[in-house]
């Protein structure tokens, strides 16, 4: 068995760094008419030795403090809105480059600001030096703190409906309905009273004590509840409202509580609910760790998601809820209701030890999700599910940011991480994670795992925190898997991102009987992505090896099934392997044809073919193969086989995931014949066959049908729809009848695979559109018990997805007609949630899209706008807001949509519409991204944006503030996620809001800087920005050569181009404009030119080879005097210690050029060219060539320091970095006074070749010159270039006189007396073998110039390689 934790006193204690909260009691009186929430708190507190207790609360109004009966002193410091005007704020935001940059600067700040406690209260310590005599321990000095309060605007975390009040659960926001400790880490106990109207119903969480009349108005009473466990602020939920309560009937401790107009629903609802709960009891074998459960149904509006948990309560939107009439509902209600019980075990009773671990606990509930559907809804609905949660985990996973426990994905996300479609991800990748451990370790021992991480939370000294490291213990231990396993499992599984992704193709080799397999494994990551998430973490970069593990090929032969378990997730990137098949074919024999016998041999008598007759006609005897068929890794697994097996295996195999793999198989195919089709139409029409498997191969005959094929896949269609659902008699659609119900799945969706058909046009065919509209006309739900408002639903979305010929038009006018007949029934008639009414809008938006041309939009927008009304259904108001912002980007594009957008979302009341409005522009911003068109952004938008991002509206809606910052983020080009934003504070621009301590406090609020201006304000302080990197519009710098080198350049104007894994990208795009080919630069001391400093880091093999050269290389110093210093950046080149063949490839060499300015008077331009990888990935060789031409130097002898390594010393290197400026033995001469300078020559062989290398560099460089002479792109950069300088000369002439002394200009070097240092460095490598000797040469020119000399000299390093003796 496991070894148990040693529990700790309190398992949510943090060592001595503050308050704990150890009880916490909340009374409120709540005034439903005047909107009004008042009453007191009172926290059992273990003051710290400080003395100081420090609370978060917001939106309250706090009236008294006491400490044990005594009034205190405290200190509040609500989140103050920004007075100043947003045009004058983000002023100079004018690009989504520094938008983006400003909106991350922004969000994080924010998010850290949530983080320290802005209510601060004196509590005195005067026990802290008494000692208890019984134990010898010092007694913990706990303090009684109560605190009045009112609630000034309820907002967020609490909010009024018409008679409803209830909470919402959001991240850290608790703090706004009751002072707390909002943080993951404090948990305890509480008591809650609640006093409301006499009619009105409290709930809320833990168990209901007793309710009881109040003592001064009888009109209103108090519910008492108690909750023993120890949860977390956020689980703290309240929902008043006159609800009606229905008792479970299997379980009296579960109640179910709604509105009354759903009364009868909510009966419907959670009659299959019991089920669930006594699964998930005996599955644990535990009961149930909250003495009771209720479940809230809300109305859709009110909630700011469709589900907010509770320590005991789950508070759902009623649009969950469904009648006895309604069968579309029903799969997905029942999986919500199940999640969210599944969470009350792992994420509020037992929860993550740290934000890293939340995937854990997330993983764990969704994996108890899974046996509930399993068990209760059947297992081809849960591996179909599953397969497709997978499916989409190795799309998607190609990031760290999917990284489950990296410390970048979790700790510096402030909990984000878990919101949208990344969250999502997430969520479904934990799942998959800890289903492929139980299928390592067996279901029963995966099992034991769960049932003790519950006992042990139940024990006497209860430990209700799990960590990523001790379920890795329980892995080995009661798990049984090898620690071998484990230990290259979780970092590379859960520690890293990517998916492992194979390519399989097979031939049989018949003479052997074998088939020979061919593996080519890969990454749906990139290698730069993944290694910078595994590196960031020390623990993990064990894992950077592979996936561990064996996958399985099943091969399907005609005499059975067999498995081999052959296939390892690591290894070399290509592999062939060898199965040996157990069917033998039957060897061919000459028969003479008998007489009457057809072609295929089969006799006109029926007599049956003999066995090994059959076999003799066969090439192999494989039938069909499949990879990882148990779904036991998470890998994206792409196999080649005949068409003819992929038929055999949709036919033959009964697994769904294998029938769905064969039908995307058959799909793609890009020549299709009839027997796919014959194959797809046998499935449709199979009854035995998984419905949602079915549609997929409705949708497959759809695409299947062209002219080649003669319209086959159509046709199978539609005559299987009327062999359904037709009266053959008179040739018209049956009343509607469900009783079947996945065959009602099927046939709804047919009409949807038909308007998918098109033609060689790109039209819908006639016969298509006919059927629709037939359809449509002919619907007929009369004597059918069931509704039949989804099908409607779902034909009225058919006519959208139609296109619309010359020929076919003809037809919209019927279609029109209908879709409006639908309107103005489901106007008089509601539907249920709305879904007739909202299909009828997306079909109409649609359609007008596709006849743009001959529709107006302002007819659209008049005929979509009256739903926009508040009085309409909350769901019909939003589609009814997204319809209209779908018109305004198709038309006007996206700065419109997005202005729109701003202003429907001030318009919009609901938390949740809000963040839908957000969520429907954020995919509008991605549609734009992926396409050609990149219309530009207007500032204002820019700046609107930003606004709201900063202003209460995003404060109350945590999903709309994260929304908008995607927004942004997408708009720039970047992933919406915070995951790889660097934490730079100087890029918020803006005043922030800060706060100022007084009196005994002040030494413990943090201190919140002003937020920066922004990056293009030409005065800059060379302090604020002498070790901070600017994030820019790429996210992320990847270049194979950047994996061994730490690059970092200052940037102080405008905003860079990507820099990314491009051929021959031009790494000039790192830097500023205003750094580039400058013709001036100033000696003024308000700005400051950075300096570049070059660190290269030798291996420790070539750095005892160069010992041995070194003895040979005269030792020389020269330096300069330090007179003025800008801002540095500094370049690491680090020698690698090993070279693996799969990191780099020849064909992904990338050059990439660095300009920057060294000190004043002086540029510096490097180029760095990629390391070309040898055979044997040890031996690398390389040559790093440099020249300088220095500008007015003052240089002053100094004598030789024997004890120092041969450096090159000058104002650009500090005496810090000296040693990592040791350019491997780079030898440089002393500068004299006269301009000269006395260098000592070593090695001066091969200077011929070097004079022809650089002659030819010269010819190819003039030719590459000469070839763009002729393009216009190349014309148009040379005279932007040409104004800009001359923009920069004027700009020059302006400055001081000092600095006009001082400038200096590139273009024009014998008319200033200074000319500028150009420096050139170049890595080039080159195939070697054995150890490595670094030879360096220096020549040394004086070039004469007007004023000071100023010495020109060449510096080449080559490290060639000896032969091992």
């Amino acid at each position: 068995m496991a070894k148990p934790r040693k529990p700790k006193i309190d398992d949510s204690k943090p060592d001595n760094s503050g308050a704990v909260v150890r009880h916490q009691k909340l009374c409120l009186s709540i005034k439903m008419d005047k909107r009004q929430i008042y009453g007191y708190t009172e926290l059992e507190i273990a003051v710290p030795d400080i003395g100081i207790v420090g609370l978060h609360a917001e939106n309250l109004g706090i009236e008294s403090v006491f400490v044990d009966g005594e009034p205190t002193e405290f200190e509040y410091y609500p989140r103050q809105q920004n007075v100043v005007e947003s045009e004058k704020k983000w002023s100079r935001v004018s690009t989504p480059s520094l938008a983006a940059d400003t909106a991350a600067s922004a969000y994080t700040s924010a998010l850290e600001k949530e983080l320290v406690p802005n209510l601060l209260i004196r509590a005195p310590n005067e026990q802290q030096d008494q000692v208890n005599l019984d134990n010898g321990e010092a007694k913990q000095n706990v303090k009684l703190v109560r605190i009045n309060y009112w609630v000034e605007k309820a907002e967020t975390g609490i909010h009024f409906n018409d008679n409803v009040l209830h909470t919402d659960n959001q991240i850290r926001r608790a703090r706004c309905w009751f002072p707390c400790m909002d943080e993951a880490s404090q948990r305890c106990c509480y008591d809650l009273e609640f006093t409301v109207a006499h009619n009105l119903v409290a709930v809320s969480t833990g168990s209901l004590l007793y309710q009881v009349l109040s003592k001064d108005d009888h009109s209103h009473k108090t519910y008492v509840y108690r909750l023993d466990v120890p949860v977390t602020a956020q689980w703290i939920s309240l929902v008043v409202a006159p609800f009606e309560i229905l008792p479970d009937h299997h379980l009296g401790f579960i109640s179910h509580m709604c509105l009354p107009a759903n009364l009868s629903k909510l009966r419907n609802t959670v009659e299959f609910f019991h089920n669930a709960f006594n699964h998930y009891e005996e599955y644990l074998d535990a009961k149930f760790p909250f003495g009771s459960y209720t479940q809230v149904f809300l109305a859709p509006e009110m909630a700011v998601s469709s589900s907010s948990l509770g320590a005991s309560i789950s508070i759902f939107s009623s649009q969950v809820l469904y009648d006895e009439r309604v069968i579309d509902q029903t799969i997905d209600t029942s999986i919500k209701l199940a999640f969210a019980l599944a969470k009350q075990w792992f994420g509020v009773y037992v929860v993550p030890e740290e934000p890293s671990d939340e995937w854990l606990l997330d993983g764990l509930a969704g994996f108890l999700t899974d046996l509930f559907i399993k068990k209760f809804l059947g297992n081809n609905e849960a591996r179909y599910r599953r397969y497709k949660a997978n499916c989409a985990v190795c799309k998607a996973d190609d990031s760290g940011a999917t990284a489950l426990t990296s410390s970048a994905s979790c700790k510096d996300l402030y909990g984000t991480h878990c919101i949208g479609i990344y969250g999502k991800i997430r969520s479904w990748k934990s799942v998959a994670i800890l289903q492929m451990l139980e299928k390592q370790m067996g279901p029963e021992s995966f099992r034991k795992i769960l049932q003790k991480v519950v006992f042990r939370a139940r024990d006497t000294n209860p430990v209700r925190s799990l960590s990523t490291k001790e379920f890795r213990h329980f892995a080995t231990k009661v798990g049984n898997l090898e620690r071998p396993f484990v230990k290259e499992f979780f970092p590379r599984w859960v520690g890293s991102c990517g998916c492992p992704m194979l390519r399989m193709g097979f031939s049989y080799n018949k003479r052997k009987n074998m088939v020979e397999l061919a593996v080519l494994r890969e990454c749906t990551a990139t290698p730069d992505a993944s290694a910078s998430v595994l590196n960031s973490d020390s623990d993990n970069r064990e894992g950077d090896i592979g996936w561990p593990g064996m996958m399985s090929i099943r091969v399907y032969e005609l005499d059975g099934m067999y498995d081999h378990p052959i296939l390892p997730l690591a290894g070399e990137m290509w592999q062939l392997l060898e199965i040996q098949c157990h069917s033998k074919l039957a060897a061919r024999r000459f028969q003479k044809p008998k007489k009457g016998s057809k072609p295929d041999g089969s006799d006109e008598n029926g007599d049956a073919v003999p066995a090994t007759d059959i076999r003799s006609s066969l090439e192999s005897p494989l039938l069909w193969i499949r990879a990882d068929p148990e779904m036991e890794y998470l890998a994206e697994i792409q196999f080649n086989q005949p068409v003819q097996m992929w038929i055999n295996q949709l036919e033959k195999d009964e697994d769904v995931v294998a029938q769905a793999q064969a039908i995307a198989a058959l799909e793609a195919l890009p020549q299709l014949s009839f027997s796919v089709v014959n194959a797809l139409n046998n499935f449709l029409r199979d009854p035995k066959a998984f419905w949602r498997v079915r549609i997929e191969a409705a949708f497959a005959l759809a695409n299947t049908a062209s002219e080649e094929t003669d319209w086959s896949g159509l046709l199978h269609l539609v005559k299987f729809y009327k062999s359904q659902r037709f009266d053959a008699t008179i040739g018209l659609p049956k009343p509607n009848d469900f009783h079947d119900f996945p065959e009602y799945f099927v046939l709804e969706a047919i009409p949807q695979a038909v308007a998918t058909v098109r033609a060689a046009d790109k039209k819908s065919p006639r016969e298509a559109i006919e059927f629709v509209l037939q359809l449509l006309k002919y619907n007929d739900n009369t004597g059918n018990p069931y509704s039949d408002v989804f099908w409607l639903a779902a034909l009225v979305q058919s006519v959208g997805q139609l296109e619309f010929g010359q020929q076919s038009v003809v037809f919209l006018s019927s279609l029109l007609k209908r879709i409006d007949r639908l309107l103005q029934f489901d106007r008089l008639m509601p539907s249920y949630n709305g879904i007739l009414t909202i299909s009828c809008i997306r079909t109409l938006v649609q359609i007008a899209l596709k006849l743009s041309g001959s529709v107006h939009l302002d007819h659209v927008f008049e005929l979509i706008k009256p739903f926009q009304d508040f009085k309409t259904l909350w769901q019909i108001r939003i589609e009814a807001s997204r319809a209209l912002l779908d018109l305004e980007f198709h038309y006007r594009g996206i700065d419109a949509a997005l202005s729109l957008f701003i202003r429907y979302l001030k318009e919009e009341q609901t938390l949740r519409g809000q963040a839908k409005l957000a969520a429907h522009a954020m995919r509008l911003c991605q549609i734009r991204d992926r396409s050609d068109s990149k219309d530009d952004i207007k500032s204002t938008t820019l700046v609107a944006l930003l606004s709201v991002l900063e202003g209460h509206l995003a404060f109350n809606n945590i999903y709309l503030r994260h929304n908008l910052f995607c927004i942004l983020h997408i708009l720039a080009g970047r992933a919406p996620t915070l995951y790889g934003v660097p934490r730079d504070k100087t890029l918020c621009l803006g005043d922030a809001e800060t706060c100022e301590p007084k009196n005994v406090f002040a030494a413990l609020v943090p201190e919140t800087k002003p937020l920066e201006p922004p990056a293009d304000i030409p005065k800059l302080d060379q302090d604020d920005f002498a070790s901070q990197e600017a994030p820019k519009e790429a996210d992320t710098v990847s270049s194979n050569l950047l994996r061994e080198m730490d690059l970092v350049i200052i940037e102080d104007t405008k905003e860079p181009d990507t820099i990314s894994n491009n051929h021959e990208q031009k790494m000039d795009s790192a830097i500023p404009e205003s750094l580039k080919e400058a013709d001036t630069v100033s000696n003024n001391p308000e700005r400051k030119m950075p300096v570049v400093k070059i660190r290269v880091k030798k291996s420790a093999a070539s750095s005892r080879a160069e010992e041995a050269d070194n003895q040979t290389v005269e030792r020389s110093q020269g330096r300069h005097h330090e007179t003025d210093r800008g801002a540095t950046s500094s370049v690491s080149v680090d020698a690698p210690q090993r070279i693996s063949t799969e990191a780099v490839s020849a064909s992904n060499q990338n050059i990439e050029e660095v300009n920057s300015c060294l000190d004043h008077g002086s540029r510096m331009t490097a180029s760095i060219g990629s390391a070309k990888l040898t055979s044997d990935g040890d031996n690398f060789g390389k040559e790093l060539q440099c020249t300088a031409d220095s500008s007015k130097v003052f240089v002053h002898p100094q004598p030789e320091d024997p004890s120092s390594p041969s450096v090159m010393q000058d104002n650009n290197v500090d005496s810090g970095a000296q040693k990592y400026a040791s350019l491997q033995t780079l030898s440089v001469g002393r500068f004299d006074h006269d301009g000269g300078s006395s260098v000592a020559v070593v090695s001066p062989f091969r200077g011929k070749e070097k004079e022809k290398k650089k002659d030819k560099e010269k010819k190819r460089k003039r030719e590459d010159h000469k070839g763009h002479r002729d393009d216009p792109e190349y014309l148009e950069r040379k005279r932007l270039k040409k104004e800009k300088k001359q923009k920069e000369k004027e700009m020059a002439k302006l400055l001081s006189d000092d600095a006009k002394a001082s400038s200096v200009d590139s273009r024009i070097k014998k008319q200033e007396p200074s000319s500028i240092k150009l420096a050139t460095v170049q890595l080039k490598p080159r195939e070697s073998s054995g150890s490595k000797m670094a030879n360096t040469y220096v020549d040394t020119k004086p070039e004469p110039s007007e004023g000071n000399s100023a010495p020109r000299f060449r510096i080449k390093i080559k490290n060639r390689t000896l032969n091992k003796s």
